[in-house]
């Protein structure tokens, strides 16, 4: 039946995969700036980082600064998934990446390729010279691959269906 489809295929790349290690458009945070980022962490957030500090292997993670009854958090993730991509507009926060390699720790923004990549775009999609624009173009989007999956295993057999049911409708008439 149409409206039973598979499941999506598993994701092609991860996130070590997409995030570079010098980006163009850019620039890693200062040391303070990340050391700040780590102390609006809860305890559990900056066990993750201590894990995969403990780990010793470079370990990419994404940030998520959010505001809750006044208090600033930022909360990390090692999955390989990263956190909703939002336009800068209205206080949203903008994805953080944050790479542990052992002790060190850095991060940033994502950058706007990196974006594209999650968005399953291709390497050669023009992106807007200015951050904001092309933040503005990722963010809140939807994401090519799912926009794919669901065409192929849903809209195209109701659009047959539809044309099936057209067809029969003016055989009869």
């Amino acid at each position: 039946r149409w409206w039973n489809p598979p499941a999506p295929s598993e994701r092609i790349g991860t996130m070590d995969a997409i995030i570079e290690q010098e980006p163009e458009g850019v620039s890693w945070h200062t040391p303070e700036h990340t050391l700040r980022l780590l102390e609006m962490m809860s305890e559990v957030n900056r066990r993750k980082v201590m894990e995969a500090q403990r780990l010793g292997a470079l370990k990419v993670g994404t940030v998520y600064r959010r505001t809750r009854n006044g208090v600033q958090r930022a909360e990390v993730r090692f999955d390989g998934i990263a956190g909703c991509l939002r336009t800068p507009a209205g206080g949203s926060s903008r994805q953080t990446i944050m790479v542990v390699d052992g002790p060190k720790v850095r991060s940033r923004l994502i950058s706007p390729r990196e974006m594209a990549r999650l968005m399953g775009l291709p390497e050669d999609y023009l992106l807007p010279d200015r951050y904001n624009d092309a933040y503005h173009l990722l963010g809140d989007g939807v994401a090519v691959p799912v926009v794919r999956h669901i065409r192929e295993h849903l809209l195209d057999a109701v659009l047959m269906a539809n044309q099936a049911t057209t067809a029969t409708r003016r055989r009869r008439a």
